[in-house]
């Protein structure tokens, strides 16, 4: 399979246009039917694939970085009679399993940063449905604040998995309909069986719209509700906007290498290291200078090129099983960026990186690889660099210094970060999730904010999992790392979905924890992607074949 890049910009979209008129942006998906990411498919009707949704996210991002001053934004079809016909059925069915569960988890972020954006950047979303709008286009549109659906006789909405391909919904479509929408669930039973899905007031009255508009009047409503939204927006009205520029980065056979960090790549035991650099200089004095940095702010730096680095590992090196976070710099650098950050919170720009943070950070928690912090000496896990420690499923500390070694003893420090920002989708920090039988510990570590912590003291207040000394470090992180290696992918990928969670669950959990379960073992049974499966069958004329057994 051909290496997939994560990184585009609108000059070369295929299948979406962003057209901007003051406070209103409008998203159009007019998909390229001969742009699929890989051979063997053409992506008629608007049916999507990974490619399609890469450009969606790009999208999502550069309307929240580079235009501050949209407020309400429509994600509407650019082709007649058909708003999005779902993921395309042919890719689906010639792509391999972890193709099709890493598609489905990219298209959820997707969706999820859409609604962060409505939540949380006042940059508010909305669907306007002209034609059949089906399958991920359901999902798509779900995931806006507001869906208008245009009462023509032919408009309908339809989640049409079950019957059609014997598989399910990829993209939170079942749970953003009775968790979101709060649709009846015997409604919502009729609703997934019915190939045809449903019409113009039938679906207002379900709730699976807002509103179901006569189509002479499509238009003028979907104009008048972009209006109406945009005013209730505080996003600010005359404010420049940061170009996100090309990344800086060069991929060889076994590594990956940024401005800010690095990814090592040991294939024979099947081990990333991810190595983050401190920033080197002080941060700016205030916003302005912020922003006139733009995308090279060490923090909104980073935070892409991470986010880059973890979406190429998920991709392109399947069989690395184990990413391990490393980090070098000046630990009261990274405090003074993300302190001014923090300062000025207020102000439209500082709040999208912390947001941005906040999703990179998600995107390393629901990554189904082991994960491990490595905390040495010279390191710089502090405020938001921590939160990758407190990701990992195993942090190791080395305590004191390494023998000829001169960097300063490995210490881990805390921030208000620590505190709130960076929630996991459980809606709780990661220290309140890790203390979650002693909630009196995230007391106690809030009252150490600011103090490099060594190892003794990281230890005693539960913020690692091991701490070892020189003489037993090498052969320690070794015998982890060649344990892990060892165990079954399948099992560890099910054991670490289901620790990394505790707590309450909210609408984001059960949507990967359902696409976990449902998609690992939906998408391999025959039933759904054997020869005589519905996958397979679809469009060919001939019945699909069933084990009837209930499993």
């Amino acid at each position: 399979m051909k290496r997939i890049d994560f990184q585009t910009n609108p000059s070369r979209y295929r299948h979406w246009r962003i057209e901007i008129d003051g406070a209103v942006a409008r998203l159009i998906m007019d998909v390229d039917e001969a742009g699929g990411l890989f051979d063997g498919y053409e992506l008629k009707l608007n049916s999507y694939d990974l490619g399609v949704d890469i450009e969606l996210a790009d999208a999502v991002q550069r309307l929240r970085f580079e235009h501050p001053g949209v407020k309400a934004v429509a994600i509407q079809s650019g082709k007649d009679r058909v708003f999005c016909a779902g993921a395309n059925i042919r890719m689906l069915a010639g792509a391999t399993h972890s193709h099709k569960v890493n598609f489905c988890k990219f298209t959820n972020e997707t969706r999820n940063a859409i609604e962060d954006a409505t939540a949380n950047s006042q940059q508010s979303y909305m669907a306007a449905i002209k034609g059949s709008c089906a399958g991920g286009g359901y999902e798509l549109a779900l995931a806006a604040d507001h869906i208008i659906l245009t009462d023509d006789g032919s408009s309908s909405v339809a989640l049409p998995e079950l019957p059609l391909l014997a598989v399910l919904p990829g993209t939170g479509g079942l749970t953003r309909v009775t968790d979101k929408r709060m649709v009846r669930r015997d409604r919502a039973d009729v609703f997934c069986t019915v190939e045809e899905g449903i019409k113009g007031a039938r679906a207002q009255e379900w709730r699976l719209v807002d509103e179901a508009v006569p189509n002479a009047k499509f238009h003028e409503i979907v104009s008048e509700r972009l209006t109406e939204i945009a005013a209730r927006s505080n996003r600010p009205d005359d404010a420049e906007g940061v170009t996100l520029t090309p990344l800086d980065r060069s991929l060889s056979d076994d590594a990956v290498i940024y401005s800010t960090l690095e990814v090592a790549i040991d294939r024979a035991g099947r081990v990333a290291t991810v190595t983050i650099k401190g920033p080197e200089a002080e941060p700016a004095a205030d916003m302005a200078a912020v922003h006139a940095e733009g995308a090279e702010f060490w923090p909104l730096r980073l935070a892409r090129e991470l986010d880059d680095a973890i979406l190429h590992l998920r991709a392109n090196e399947a069989e690395i099983g184990i990413i391990a976070f490393k980090s070098h710099g000046d630990s009261g650098l990274v405090m003074a960026y993300e302190n001014l950050l923090l300062d000025n919170a207020e102000h439209w720009l500082a709040n999208e990186i912390l947001l941005y943070w906040k999703r990179v950070l998600k995107r390393v928690d629901v990554t189904s690889r082991s994960l491990v912090a490595l905390i040495e000496p010279g390191s710089c896990f502090t405020g938001v660099l921590a939160e990758l420690a407190f990701a990992a499923d195993r942090s190791y500390m080395l305590e004191g210094t390494i023998e000829g070694d001169n960097r300063p003893p490995a210490a881990l420090t805390l921030s208000r970060g620590n505190f709130g920002p960076y929630t996991m989708p459980n809606g709780l920090s990661r220290l309140q999730t890790r203390f979650l039988g002693e909630p009196q510990a995230v007391e106690t570590a809030r009252a150490k904010i600011g103090e490099p912590l060594e190892a003794t003291d990281a230890d005693a207040l539960g913020l690692v999992t091991f701490v070892f000394d020189d003489i037993d470090w090498e052969d320690e992180v070794r015998i982890f790392l060649e344990e892990r290696a060892n165990f079954s992918p399948d099992g560890l990928t099910g054991m670490e979905a289901n620790l990394r969670f505790a707590g309450p669950e909210t609408m984001e959990t059960r949507i990967f924890g359902r696409l976990t379960a449902w998609q690992n073992w939906i998408f391999q049974r025959p039933n759904a992607v054997g020869e005589q499966g519905a996958l397979r069958r679809y469009g060919t004329g001939q019945r699909s074949e069933f084990d009837h057994q209930r499993v």
